[in-house]
């Protein structure tokens, strides 16, 4: 699994409810299990969100122009054996947070 970020965008803490970490992973190589209550939502021209019809969970960030999808770090169930390596979009980010974790920040 590739290592997480976190980005704080707009349009993801609306999405998420804070700031939405997930992984990339390459779309030939995802299956998604109960995919029948899987909703997609089209959030911009280049963008749709997957979120959980039945109980709401965010789930995906897909860009279709893209070979892979990035999936919410919190639809894994267990241990992922992997820590978050950056934060993008900081420029957006909430301001009732800090970011104090060291890690590599991105303001786009």
């Amino acid at each position: 699994m590739r290592a997480p970020d976190a980005c704080h965008c707009s349009k993801c803490r609306k999405h998420s409810g804070h700031f939405f970490a997930s992984t990339d992973v390459p779309k030939r190589q995802i299956t998604i299990q109960g995919g029948e209550s899987v909703t997609w939502y089209q959030s911009s021209e280049k963008v749709r969100r997957g979120f959980c019809g039945v109980c709401g969970s965010s789930l995906f960030w897909d860009p279709p122009h893209h070979d892979w999808i990035a999936v919410a770090m919190g639809a894994f169930d267990g241990p992922t054996e992997t820590k978050l390596k950056m934060h993008i979009f900081v420029a957006d980010k909430g301001d009732y947070y800090d970011i104090t974790d060291n890690l590599p920040q991105n303001e786009q």
